[in-house]
């Protein structure tokens, strides 16, 4: 049964009035609470391995969070804003801004002290999440206000999207009239921008920019017409000759971007050009994720880390009989890789060995379910352009060289996915790590999806990398070796992300970074760098690795190692609690009643201050 009540409304003070009649649903919820409350219900279960499936009482839990129906009714009504307001433009953005500050509003008029410890990480979680995406929603406006040179006719597309949202009715001789009428504006920006002598890197940045968004005009532009095409009397009559004019006029013009102002040779790879958010943005966003540190101290933070992994990594190329030359060891451990057709079979041994490992040493609960699963998939050659390693989940993508790819490509696939490498990731991809993380986190506190963040995501995974290092996971100085790899990779990542949304590295320096730190393949560390650059994920994303892993780190030290939890204890309560900021995960294992105006403050190692 769906309950249409305003979650917000069953928490929210009377402000002195005498509350209206409770309605009988309204009545039941509240009762189902506090039969919660006063402990009537079964206790939740031990944390011996569940059967399969679970006993029902196992389900039931006493210490759910009251914010529950608030925070899933905020993300159901804003994903379906988002499918209805789904093109680029101001009357998204508006309706969006509307939407988020209505919530902030009503937030703000909830009994926040009488919520729980659960309760209350929820609130600050959502408060959260609304301001994060108001600050996202302006540098959108702003970013696409840069653009508006080179697409003047962006909001022609979308006005007419938007009115077919509202109302189907239209005139096609006028919809005929203003599909011409776009013909001339291309013509006429494209004229001026001819004229024009643009040398400024910052104007082929928003050049391809403005060349990737016409992409999704051309297909509002589609998805209009189609609507129409067929179906409206006289509508193809008028408007199918120019529809198609503009469609190939937006694509001739957009190749007119990438060629003639950012500067792409017709029928190249995509350049190493991305989009540098700033420094203001960067602060922004380590504020929204909960990382009281400024860029500057991260890279510092992150450039300690890449010594330590250098030291190591010179200790394990003596072992190997290499001296101090890490860069021959590396290459010796590349040439460690199975025969085309054994990947897969690699993988399935390396993830039961690091399970064994795991229930050996009894470190976190392995529900039986989470074993059976999990399946594989073979990573396409042309995935592997931009993810050149494993990625997982519940089905683990492999990593390999395909027959269609390049020689030389194939070479780099084969080293960069050795017998090593792949035993440093596997057990990232699936069991302890995201495999993990999403069976558990899709059984328990769901709702909190929503405060997904990579610094929960990314860390679990890179901090087992971590606590397997130190429980000697590794069997030899190669394995010590492919561990490292991966490590120093991350600490790498924090380095050329946040200096090029710094402004401070190119793409291609970050490259030739990677291949001389790190020691990456050139082509997967293209692939590596191009990522990151280039919109495909958040900017932070790829500093969140390690800096992540740092933080499940130091609560492990705070909790496990003074004696408070198991390892066990710790890592389960971890998985569930839900996805949110590491900081609030700390929270809640302490099980602190957070203020409503809390403020991100955990230091949580020990950066060089820096500013």
């Amino acid at each position: 049964m769906h309950l249409h009540l305003s979650p917000v409304s069953l928490l929210v003070s009377s402000h002195g009035r005498t509350p209206a009649r409770p309605s009988s649903a309204h009545t039941a919820f509240l009762a189902v609470g506090l039969l919660l409350m006063a402990g009537l219900v079964a206790p939740q279960a031990s944390p011996a391995q569940p059967a399969s499936p679970p006993a029902v009482d196992a389900l039931l839990r006493s210490d759910s969070s009251a914010m529950i129906p608030v925070v899933e009714r905020f993300a159901e009504d804003r994903a379906a804003l988002r499918r209805r307001y789904d093109a680029a433009g101001p009357e998204r953005w508006a309706r969006m801004r509307t939407f988020y500050t209505r919530w902030r509003d009503e937030l703000d008029a909830v009994r926040f002290d009488r919520l729980g410890v659960e309760g209350r990480i929820d609130h600050v979680l959502l408060q959260n999440e609304i301001q994060g995406a108001l600050h996202r929603l302006d540098r959108t406006e702003r970013r696409h206000a840069e653009m508006e040179r080179y697409l003047p006719f962006a909001s022609t597309i979308t006005a007419l999207y938007y009115r077919w949202r509202a109302d189907p009715a239209l005139d096609p001789r006028a919809a005929a009239d203003t599909l011409a009428a776009l013909r001339d504006t291309i013509e006429h920006v494209r004229e001026r921008l001819s004229e024009q002598s643009i040398d400024a890197e910052s104007e082929r940045v928003v050049a391809y920019r403005a060349a990737n968004a016409v992409k999704d005009l051309r297909g509002n532009l589609r998805e209009w017409y189609e609507f129409y095409d067929g179906y409206h009397p006289k509508f193809t009559w008028w408007a199918e000759t120019p529809y198609e004019a503009v469609q190939d006029d937006l694509e001739t013009y957009a190749q007119f971007l990438r060629r003639e102002i950012v500067g792409v040779e017709e029928g190249a790879a995509d350049p190493l050009i991305g989009d540098p958010i700033g420094a203001e943005a960067l602060r922004t966003d380590l504020r929204h994720a909960m990382i009281p540190y400024s860029p500057k101290e991260l890279i510092a933070l992150a450039e300690q880390e890449l010594e330590w992994g250098r030291r190591q990594m010179r200790a394990a190329a003596q072992e190997m009989g290499h001296g101090d030359d890490w860069r021959a060891a590396l290459k010796a451990v590349k040439t460690r890789h199975v025969e085309p057709g054994q990947q897969p079979t690699l993988a399935r041994d390396l993830a039961e060995e690091a399970v064994s490992f795991l229930r050996e040493r009894d470190l976190v609960t392995i529900p039986p379910m989470a074993e059976e699963v999990w399946r594989m998939q073979m990573l396409s050659p042309e995935m592997q352009r931009i993810a050149p390693y494993f990625l997982g989940g519940e089905v683990v993508r492999v990593a390999f060289p395909a027959q269609k790819m390049s020689h030389e490509n194939k070479l780099m696939s084969i080293r960069g996915n050795n017998r090593h490498f792949s035993r440093a990731v596997v057990h990232h991809e699936l069991i302890p790590g995201h495999h993990l993380q999403g069976f558990m986190t899709d059984r328990y506190n769901a709702h909190r999806d929503l405060f997904s963040t990579p610094f929960w995501g990314e860390g679990w995974a890179l901090y087992w990398e971590m606590q397997l290092w130190d429980l000697d996971f590794p069997q030899s100085p190669e394995d010590r070796i492919g561990m490292l790899f991966w490590r120093n990779h991350r600490a790498a990542r924090i380095i050329f992300s946040l200096r090029f949304h710094l402004g401070t590295m190119s793409g291609q320096e970050a490259v030739d970074f990677l291949v001389r730190e790190v020691g990456h393949e050139r082509a997967n560390a293209e692939a590596e760098v191009r990522r990151s650059i280039i919109g495909t994920y958040p900017p932070l994303y790829q500093a969140a690795y390690m800096l992540g892993g740092l933080q499940f780190r130091a609560l492990h030290e705070e909790l496990v190692e003074n004696g408070d939890l198991s390892n066990r204890e710790f890592h389960d309560r971890i998985l569930r609690g839900g996805r949110m900021p590491v900081e609030l995960v700390r929270a809640r294992l302490q099980q602190r009643r957070l203020p409503n105006d809390y403020a991100p403050q955990w230091r949580f190692a020990g950066a060089p201050q820096t500013e």
